[in-house]
């Protein structure tokens, strides 16, 4: 097992580690490569796949950030001779910055990409930070500026995941109120630089400004309606560490060994030096230690990969309320006479665990007026899976997840405002289940739910741990559900769905042509969503 990792240990130079890690990793040297099994990399691409998708959907429906950023990047269009790369649903070549930013935009929009839990009991890693996967447009950018194959691609995007899933494993961002974005941008800067060409020298300078300059906190999170910069944080962070990358290819220094730098958030948090009284950085490594928080493992091969303990969202939902989801497909599926009519439904409790009792139980979010609160209110959420369940029984359909995915069309002006769906929101509550839930979770999305009739009858879903498209979850039809979720959202964009699919799928047999004209698709712009 340990041939299989690179240990990068607390008293090291991790951000020097970790770019010589993705530089071996990503090395055309297949003795030196990273070597993850097929189902790393077939997890890999259908994750890749599920976030292409909802970037172009969310393009064609006319979502305001990643509109505004991808009209931006057509004003960086590089000159004849320049390298450039693509955004979704075009070949014209602009600036490598530009288009990540639009295209993680893109990804991230809905809401509905992969998530991860930073849990790891194998080795005893359980920070539980959060992330998602909203990174792969610079494994597809990079490798369009340097020729590179789909194989390459996706290695570059395990790669990616591995960083960042390993990173949100020691080091919870979110306990002190930054955002989890950063991880993914430290990831970013190591295999861009690493697929580019840089030397290790170089990206650990490129990681050192990403985390000494560009670090971004939680406000972007807070309020009671969320703006643009909530979906948009790991595009824009991402964006910084790409110029950082450039920057430190071009001779610019940026900090070294940040992870150990006694005054960089790691350790003025944790470890070390932490929150240090000593007059100078220098003083406070003397006295106290030089060592950042954490040890880091990093797979090299196989397919113990964090990607494999990463999430599929299979519909448009916050990740916390999976487990709500499940839990109320269950109950009505095997309860049908509860949707004969809205009144046949007394009340619904809803009790899970913090942090989903704190993020989407939160009691501002009771009344969301945007499609970003909607999307993290949990009464809002189960609100509206019940109404579509109450039409759908009406119309003679199942119920089932194919059937009441949760899609765009579901967080418009109209449904946020749906009296039905506004009455069944005043008959949900929610509780927290206090240590006996939290003790659960992250291994699990911990949640119970109960119906009580209005007859009194009470339906009881008991507790639910893995929800389909939970990393552990052994029942459900994974496949089958991706594919229902990919041809929805990208029916949005295309009367072609399939064609803009078939251009993600099976991505490492692609040639660098194809990688080349990856998002060389027309996108049916709609509009009005916003």
């Amino acid at each position: 097992m340990s041939d299989q990792f690179v240990h990068l240990p607390a008293d090291s130079n991790q951000a020097l580690g970790i770019a010589e890690y993705a530089i071996g990793f990503l090395s055309d040297d297949p003795e030196k490569a990273g070597a993850p099994d097929d189902a790393v990399l077939a997890r890999t691409n259908r994750f890749m796949t599920d976030a292409a998708i909802c970037g172009v959907s969310a393009l064609a429906l006319g979502t305001n950030a990643p509109t505004i950023l991808r009209e931006e990047a057509f004003e960086y269009e590089v000159i004849a001779g320049e390298e450039g790369c693509t955004c979704f649903g075009s070949n014209l070549l602009v600036r490598p910055e530009k288009a990540i930013v639009a295209n993680c935009a893109a990804v991230r929009e809905w809401d509905s990409n992969g998530t991860n839990f930073g849990y790891n009991p194998k080795r005893g890693h359980t920070a539980g930070e959060f992330g998602h996967n909203d990174f792969y447009p610079v494994a597809i950018a990079s490798a369009q500026l340097t020729g590179a194959d789909g194989a390459k691609a996706l290695r570059a995007m395990v790669c990616i995941d591995e960083i960042r899933g390993r990173l949100a494993e020691v080091f919870s961002l979110k306990t002190y109120k930054i955002d989890h974005v950063l991880h993914g941008a430290i990831a970013s800067a190591a295999v861009y630089g690493a697929m580019l060409g840089a030397s290790a020298e170089q990206i650990e300078s490129a990681i050192g400004m990403t985390v000494a300059h560009y670090v971004p906190f939680r406000a972007i999170r807070a309020g009671k309606q969320l703006s643009d910069s909530k979906g948009s944080a790991a595009a824009i962070s991402t964006e910084a560490a790409i110029m950082s990358v450039h920057r430190s290819m071009r001779g610019f220094m940026g900090p070294r060994d940040i992870f150990r730098n006694p005054e960089a958030i790691f350790r003025i948090f944790e470890g070390p030096g932490q929150m240090f009284k000593a007059v100078d950085a220098a003083e406070a490594n003397t006295e106290q230690g030089d060592a950042s928080p954490f040890d880091l493992y990093l797979a090299r091969g196989g397919s113990d990969f964090a990607v494999m303990g990463m999430h599929f969202k299979l519909g448009l939902y916050e990740h916390q309320s999976a487990g709500a989801i499940q839990a109320m497909i269950d109950l009505l599926a095997a309860n049908p006479a509860l949707l004969d009519s809205p009144d046949a439904i007394g009340s619904i409790t809803i009790t899970a665990y913090e942090p989903a009792f704190g993020i989407i139980g939160d009691p501002a979010k009771r009344n969301p007026t945007t499609r970003q609160s909607a999307d993290h209110s949990m009464v809002y959420i189960i609100a509206t899976l019940l109404r579509k369940a109450i039409e759908g029984k009406a119309a003679g359909r199942p119920i089932c997840w194919e059937e009441l995915i949760l899609l765009p069309e579901d967080y418009s002006k109209d449904a946020i405002n749906n009296p039905l769906t506004r009455s069944l929101m005043d008959k949900i509550s929610f509780a927290h289940g206090g240590p006996e839930y939290d003790s659960k979770y992250p291994d699990g999305i911990p949640t119970s739910v109960v119906i009580e009739g209005a007859d009194g009858t009470k339906a009881d879903s008991g507790l639910v741990m893995y929800p389909a498209g939970h990393a552990r979850n052994t029942t459900a039809d994974l496949d089958a559900l991706l594919a229902n979720k990919w041809k929805r959202l990208a029916s949005l964009a295309s009367p072609n769905p399939e064609l803009i699919i078939s251009k993600f799928a099976d991505f490492g047999s692609k040639h660098a042509g194809a990688v080349a004209d990856v998002h060389d698709f027309e996108i049916e712009v709609k509009g009005g969503f916003e």
